[in-house]
Parts: C-alpha cells; sequence; structure tokens
C-alpha cells in the first residue's frame, strides 16, 4: 500500500499518468490484501470504494454498465423497509405493556428520550445547512427536482400521511403510512389481553429478528453495490464528489461534538451527575461500540457499570433497553444530517418546513432500530423514496458509513448510560452519596 502510494505520487508529480495508475491499483491490491486477511465487511467496503472510484476515474464510459449492479443492491434495501419498520416499531411499543403502568418513571423516560433526540435532530440540521458539504455535486441527469408535497395543500400533507390501504402504501414506499399504520397496530396491540397479544407479539419479535438476518444477508453483497455506485458516481460526476463526502464526514463528527457538548454535557450538570466517575464508568462500554459498531455488545457492560455508579438495578432494567428503542441520539442526528446531505447533493431544494416534515419523520421511523446491521442506510433509504429525493448519494454515503458509524453508535451508548441516571435522579432514587459526589 505504501509503495503504491508512492509511486502513485510520483506519477503525478512527474506528470506521468501510466505511472500515477500503476501505483493506484497497487494501492488498490494492497488494501484488498488487508481486507482479506482481517475478515471484516467493513474494510472490503472500504475497498470497494476506492477500487470504485479509480475504475469510475480511469474508465468513466465502462463504469456507465455497472449502475445495474447499484441498483440490485438498492432494490434489496427497499424490500427490507415496510417490515423492519413494522415489527420493530411493534415489538418497542406493543413489548412494553408495562409502560402503561409504571407511572411516572415511564413517562419522565419517554419524554426525555424524544426531548434529547429532538435536539440531536435539529443540530444534525443546523450542522449540514451551516456547511452545506453537499452543495456543488452537479446531479447525475436533468435539472434539481422538487418534492411533490411543496404544491401541495396542508390539508392534503395531512391527509397522505394516513393510509388507505396499507398494502398499496407498502407498494408505494410510502413509509410515514406504514409507521402510522404499525404505531396504531401497536397501541391496539397493547391494550388485548395477555394471552391474545402475546402470539402477535412473537410473530412481530420473529419477523423482526429475521429482517435482521434478512439485512446482514444483504449487506454481503454491500461491497458490490457500493464499489459499483462509487464507480457510476464518480465515471458521470469526476473525483470531487469524494470531497463532498469526506465534508461530511467532517460536518457529522462537529455536530456530534457540539451534541455532546452542547446538549448532553448540560444536562449531566443538571442533573448534578458525577461527571469523573460517569465518564470513568462509560469508558469501557463507549470503546466496546465503537470498536464493533453494536450498541447492542456494549448492553450488558453499560448495564453493569450503571448499576455500579449507583443507579438502582430496576432502573437500569427499564431505563437502558428502552433507550436502546427510543434514545438513539447519535443515529438521529445521522438522519437529519444525511437526509439533507443528499438532497443538496441532488440540486433540491429543501425549505424549512419541508425539513421539519423530514425530522418528524426520523424521529418515528428511527426508533427501534440499534441492533441492525447499517440500519441508518435502510431508514434513509426510505427517506429518500417517500421525499422524492435521489439514491445515489445514499450509495456514496455508505462509502463512508462505516467511519460514520463508528461515531453515532458510541453517542448511542452515551446517551442511553446518561438517560439511565438522569431518569434515576429525576425519581430520587439516586443514593445521596452519589448525589453528593464531586
Amino acid at each position: 500500500m505504501v509503495l503504491g502510494a508512492l509511486v502513485a505520487s510520483l506519477g503525478w508529480a512527474l506528470g506521468a499518468p501510466a505511472a500515477g495508475r500503476a501505483g493506484r491499483w497497487a494501492l488498490v491490491v494492497g488494501l484488498a490484501l488487508w481486507a482479506y486477511r482481517r475478515h471484516s465487511l467493513t474494510a472490503w467496503i472500504l475497498v470497494s470504494m476506492v477500487a470504485g472510484a479509480e475504475i469510475g476515474h480511469d474508465w468513466p464510459q465502462a463504469s456507465a454498465a455497472m449502475q445495474v449492479v447499484s441498483q440490485i443492491f438498492i432494490r434489496l434495501i427497499k424490500t427490507i423497509i415496510a417490515p423492519l419498520l413494522f415489527a420493530t416499531l411493534v415489538v418497542g411499543i406493543a413489548g412494553h405493556p408495562n409502560l402503561r403502568h409504571v407511572g411516572r418513571m415511564g413517562v419522565k423516560a419517554l419524554v426525555y428520550f424524544e426531548v434529547v433526540t429532538t435536539f440531536a435532530l435539529f443540530i444534525g440540521l443546523a450542522a449540514i445547512n451551516l456547511t452545506k458539504a453537499g452543495v456543488g455535486v452537479r446531479p447525475l441527469e436533468g435539472p434539481p427536482a422538487s418534492i411533490a408535497a411543496a404544491k401541495q395543500s396542508i390539508g392534503d400533507v395531512v391527509l397522505h400521511v394516513f393510509p388507505e390501504n396499507v398494502a398499496k402504501s407498502v407498494a408505494e414506499g410510502q413509509v410515514l403510512q406504514v409507521v402510522v399504520f404499525s404505531v396504531l397496530f401497536a397501541v391496539a396491540l397493547s391494550l388485548l389481553p395477555e394471552e391474545k397479544r402475546r402470539p402477535l407479539l412473537a410473530l412481530a419479535e420473529s419477523l423482526a429478528a429475521t429482517m435482521f438476518r434478512f439485512t446482514n444477508l444483504v449487506m454481503l453483497f454491500a461491497p458490490v453495490g457500493v464499489g459499483a455506485a462509487i464507480a457510476y458516481t464518480v465515471g458521470h460526476l469526476g473525483a470531487e464528489v469524494l470531497v463532498n463526502l469526506f465534508k461530511a464526514l467532517a460536518t457529522f463528527y462537529l455536530a456530534l461534538v457540539a451534541f455532546l457538548v452542547l446538549v448532553l454535557l448540560p444536562v449531566a450538570l443538571l442533573a448534578k451527575v458525577p461527571i469523573r466517575r460517569f465518564v470513568s464508568a462509560i469508558a469501557e462500554p463507549v470503546s466496546i461500540a465503537f470498536a464493533t459498531t453494536s450498541s447492542e455488545a456494549a448492553l450488558p457492560l453499560a448495564m453493569e457499570r450503571m448499576e455500579e455508579l449507583g443507579v438502582p438495578r430496576q432502573t437500569v432494567a427499564f431505563v437502558m433497553p428502552t433507550g436502546y428503542s427510543f434514545n438513539l441520539d447519535g443515529s438521529t442526528l445521522y438522519l437529519a444530517l444525511a437526509s439533507v446531505f443528499v438532497a443538496q447533493a441532488g440540486g433540491i431544494p429543501l425549505s424549512f418546513t419541508q425539513q421539519l416534515v423530514m425530522v418528524f419523520m426520523l424521529m418515528i421511523t428511527s426508533k427501534g432500530v440499534a441492533g441492525v446491521s447499517r440500519a441508518a442506510l435502510v431508514i434513509l433509504m426510505g427517506t429518500a423514496s417517500s421525499f422524492g429525493l435521489p439514491e445515489w448519494p445514499i450509495m456514496a454515503l455508505l462509502g463512508i458509513d462505516a467511519l460514520m458509524d463508528m461515531a453515532r453508535t458510541s453517542v448511542n451508548v452515551i446517551g442511553n448510560c446518561l438517560a439511565t441516571v438522569v431518569v434515576a435522579r429525576w425519581e430520587g432514587e439516586y443514593p445521596p452519596s452519589v448525589r453528593e459526589a464531586p
């Protein structure tokens, strides 16, 4: 890899295109050998992104034929959206029937989750609107599009939210209608007696588990799909699209830092959380989440650390798992940022009102998907379908999704750990010895 990079640099410096191309392909081969030894899907996605960019740069005409491969991957992703959202929302809502009986703790936890998640979404929107990381990429074809809902009356927009036929909503990719049906179905299911509720809930749990595995199977095709999409995109737009991707990555990390400093830190201070002890307690779970890009991998240790911090076991057992469905701070910030990036890259102007509608949908559709590999991609694809956004920027984002996933998963864990302490403090269950600790 080092040799390839040196040859590519020398070729560029000496004005020798053939040497530069040979060096770049040597770099690709080196990356492929590295990925082969790592046995990691993330590593292969990185290799496919680099190889796809090189194919698009060297043979732009040939890269046009690769669009079919990327479209296959997109179609497979789209098949996941409706059943995954239905199953996770039903399990997330009907799977917690005691929420109606736990009283103040349940209400306070849910209010806290939604308030903090809303802050995350708005910070994501503010960051991408300030940096405009997606602006400057020429659309693949045709003039900038517009959102059809913009020409509708308020009554039409509200009416469009509610499905008249759920099968039609699924077939047409109307994600918000699927979500409304799923929420109402879950609420109705939670009101049934236990003997009638349990079979359907078990079916929803099985469907959710199946769709998780289905997503994993589809993601095995991700390196091929991403490589083809990057090759087609670079072949048509040029290598400058990669600059926009790295701008998006930098914007995302800065937005996460802003969220930690401007939202979570003040919340911790207001709740009188012992900052040093809290940071020490979450260091290991967050490290696991960052390395594995899996919130679930860090869940058992995070719960153990919160108990050691002094939070009662019953509070940890209730708030932490519920937060994994309703308090995905890092993921929701990413979804807000990525949606606007996709619109900017596609040349689609979004008014503030339209962005608020997207935020509302993202707040709902992002619930319950913490355990799904590359779940944000599935949610983002559904949002794009509902709002008429182009799909090729999403495929480009997948090339850097691994770098984004590490950060957003870590913030998810931090947010849920803090929520556990805050709710315990709010309920007066936090031990006096911890309450008075510096």
